[in-house]
């Protein structure tokens, strides 16, 4: 009787509007008031208090974690054994879902989106053929779970506005700049100072006949740091490095550093090259160097080794690198474009004031100054107004809209400043404005122009293309454009973007591993981490691999400096490329790789939360609830826990925590396997004096670190199936690839949207996922279905 009583509404033909909750209340009571009613609050919710006003977004969130931990079997708790029946679930769900999805798809479309910093400077830079890190110049962007493009989190303050005038100024300049006052490309011999020679040949280097200056370890001082390749003025430079391996028979690779002596400034490697043994090498880059910055070569591979300070370096038989010198010519006149000048200037004659002496012209001091003329300056400034209006408002323009501009700039004239000044204010105006800013899109479905808009600046995290790019794709289809789009160049924006905010790769410098633990770690093996899972990303879209391939395969990324982190033999060079994994080895897909390794730990040890947390979330899709209030995080013990897992078992033992620690804590403990910087262990590194000595050596030094406890990476999924190591962890997420391509669409999709999916999505999520379902779920197949999905097409 109770059963019929509970669900006499489902028989009914039709609910009320506004009558849903009422509907659910004998389920409620039934299955839910025991421990959530009736003056019970456990957890602190009260179903029968809570509010059905589902505009407000606290009251939705409570509503549907209801709706989902119901139909999952969470709640009511497995220990109930009157437990709702599969019919009374499907009618509960029925009635719930139908307001929730009306809630949520009309709140989903009223949140307009600000480009981030990124798809600013990009932005601007592609429309006006500049190259200025104008994301440094604005406040750090908010973020909604990983996401720095989420609408609801990018806020616009009286700072963010200075800023955006600011750094459009910034556009303006360097754009006259390029034009007005043209840089005049040096191309320069680069060698050690004599100075320097003088201070360390015979000592740390060694010279050889043919002038060769070797340099018998990397990193420590005296560096190779090149002084007189610093370059005073920003631009492209064609940058070239001579040398061999010295003493070798192997190849020895040369990390290229752009760096400055500037405070806060960042080192860069651009480039990694290998040079063979006796046989000089020339290898040529094209590098963008900002004003003060200068390159360093740096060998890896070779180490001082201990006494080497006390040896006669002429006689010393370890290898080498012979630098022979380098050039620099530049700045090059291809990293000055000349369109965004002709955008500004259209119409518009500039004319160089004669300087008081021709002869000052040939002089490297002299900048020409110029004046503006135009034959009739109200007709110039309104077809500026309709040009660069429409760049900006991304649509065509009417004049009477760009009155309240007009006016601002014969303000300007009004004042006694120039046309050039007062269209540089114009400029900043246009380009600060919050139809710039803002992607205003109307709700509903959107126009083909609006929807390759939003593929374009999710696949190149611009909204523009370059004016002077030959790789436009000429296709009307917008599936043709969006695969033009990912094989465009571009597309490496989108994944250094997307894998900095799902896998949270931005993080990577965020802790610096213990040294005494971690010797191995240097700044070349933090850039190929990067480098791996970068490479590993982009070949997943454009081989369309199966999205198991996220959790496991039987390939990984590598060059040499991971594969002997890795443990993976024949690998030589620095070149990042495909390498077929021997059996058995416990490295394949993302988890594995030392980049996402390093991103979940901190310098000195790992946590099985944080990283169980991270896969959950990152490639499971699922966000685990915040900790209840009061409950502390996990402390040492002092009373005789003495692993991880020994704490955190306590920690579980605590009724309130046993839920979700159950989820994440066993994907964490699967991981255990690998330390802070990816390498495989069985055994944690403990700095304990009286743990067992560990003979090794790293760098040609004996290690410090000692033996300590055994690793134990078994456990248990959520569902009570049991995994002993990595290799069946693997196999077991891999299995689940509907699971993968599920949460891997939500992460795409969030990404593109700007916006978090929610409960009226779902149906949507789904059906992208099966349609990819009959061909393992390609991820090449995901994109463009997400792309020419319904969630896409529409506000």
């Amino acid at each position: 009787m109770k059963l019929v009583l509970a669900f006499a509404f489902a028989s009914a033909a039709s609910v009320l509007a506004g009558e849903w909750d009422t509907s659910l209340k004998p389920f409620l009571e039934l299955h839910c008031y025991d421990c959530h009613g009736d003056g019970a609050k456990k957890g602190g919710l009260a179903m029968d208090e809570l509010s059905d006003e589902l505009d407000d977004p606290a009251v939705f969130e409570k509503w549907e974690r209801i709706h989902d931990r119901a139909i999952s079997g969470e709640m009511p708790p497995k220990k109930v054994l009157e437990r709702p029946a599969e019919k009374e679930l499907e009618d509960f769900s029925r009635v719930l879902s139908k307001p929730l999805i009306d809630a949520h798809a009309y709140s989903k479309g009223t949140v307009l989106r600000r480009l981030n910093r990124k798809e600013y400077e990009n932005t601007l830079n592609d429309l006006m053929g500049t190259n200025l890190r104008l994301g440094s110049h604005l406040p750090e962007d908010g973020r909604s779970h990983e996401f720095d493009n989420v609408g609801e989190s990018l806020s616009l303050s009286m700072e963010h506005l200075k800023q955006y005038l600011h750094t459009a100024g910034l556009v303006f300049d360097q754009v006259v700049k390029q034009v007005d006052h043209p840089l005049r490309s040096k191309e320069k011999k680069i060698s050690f100072r004599e100075q320097t020679l003088k201070a360390h040949v015979g000592k740390q280097w060694k010279k050889l006949d043919d002038g060769a200056i070797v340099h018998f370890y990397g990193g420590n001082y005296p560096t190779g740091l090149l002084r007189e390749s610093r370059v005073t003025k920003s631009g492209l430079y064609r940058f070239r490095i001579n040398g061999y391996a010295y003493q070798s028979e192997k190849p020895l690779t040369c990390l290229l550093t752009a760096e400055s002596y500037a405070p806060g400034s960042k080192k860069k490697i651009v480039a990694a090259p290998e040079f063979v043994s006796s046989k000089p090498t020339a290898f040529e880059i094209k590098v963008w160097l900002d004003d003060g910055y200068m390159i360093k070569f740096d060998p890896q591979g070779i180490y001082r080794i201990p006494g080497f300070e006390h040896l006669d370096v002429n006689e010393y038989e370890g290898a080498g690198f012979a630098f022979l010198g380098a050039e620099i010519e530049g700045p090059l006149r291809e990293g000055y474009p000349r369109y965004g000048y002709d955008l500004l200037f259209d119409g518009i004659e500039r004319r160089e004031i004669p300087p008081s002496n021709p002869s000052h012209r040939e002089q490297s001091w002299y900048k020409p100054k110029f004046e503006l003329f135009c034959e009739d300056e109200n007709k110039t400034i309104d077809r500026f107004l309709m040009r660069m209006g429409g760049l900006a408002f991304r649509e065509a323009v009417e004049l009477e809209e760009m009155e309240a501009y007009r006016q601002l700039y014969f303000a300007e004239r009004a004042k006694g400043e120039s046309i050039d000044i007062s269209l540089r204010t114009l400029f900043c105006s246009l380009f600060s404005s919050p139809r710039f800013l803002f992607l205003h899109e109307k709700k509903g479905k959107l126009s083909d122009r609006r929807i390759k808009d939003r593929i374009r600046l999710f696949l190149t995290r611009s909204v523009y293309d370059s004016h002077r790019s030959t790789n436009k794709p000429k296709v009307t289809g917008l599936r043709e454009y969006s695969e033009a789009l990912v094989k465009n160049k571009k597309f490496d924006r989108f994944v250094e973007d997307f894998t900095d905010n799902w896998l949270d790769l931005r993080n990577i410098d965020f802790t610096s591993p213990d040294r005494t633990l971690f010797p191995e770690f240097d700044h070349y093996l933090k850039y190929s981490m990067l480098e791996e899972t970068r490479a590993y990303v982009r070949r997943m879209f454009l081989e369309n691999l199966p999205i198991s391939n996220l959790v496991k395969s039987d390939f990984a990324m590598l060059n040499e400096r991971l594969a002997r982190l890795y443990g993976v033999e024949g690998v030589i060079g620095p070149e990042i490329r495909p390498v077929s994994l021997p059996a058995g080895t416990p490295r394949g897909g993302l988890l594995t790789q030392g980049s996402i390794l390093k991103v979940t730990a901190n310098g000195t040890n790992t946590s099985p939360v944080l990283r169980g947390v991270w896969v959950m979330e990152r490639i499971l899709g699922q966000t685990p609830s915040p900790p209840p209030p009061g409950i502390s995080g996990v402390e040492p013990d002092i009373r005789g826990a003495d692993t991880l897992r020994d704490l955190l078992k306590k920690h579980r033992s605590m009724e309130s925590c046993q839920g979700c620690h159950a989820k994440f804590d066993p994907l964490g403990f699967a991981l255990e396997s690998f330390n802070p910087i990816g390498g495989y262990r069985d055994f944690y590194r403990s700095l304990n004096p009286s743990a067992p000595r560990i003979e090794r050596k790293v760098r040609a030094q004996s290690v410090r670190y000692r033996k300590g406890p055994v690793v134990d990476s078994s456990g248990n999924f959520s569902d009570g199936e049991p995994f002993e190591n990595i290799h069946e962890f693997m196999d077991e997420l891999a299995g689940n690839d509907s699971v993968l391509a599920r949460a891997f669409v939500s992460k795409l999709l969030t990404f593109a949207t700007g916006r978090e999916l929610g409960f009226s999505d779902r149906d949507e999520i789904a059906s992208i996922v099966s349609s990819c379902s009959a061909h393992d779920y390609r991820t090449a197949d995901l994109l463009h279905a997400v792309l020419s999905s319904n969630i896409i097409q529409n506000k």
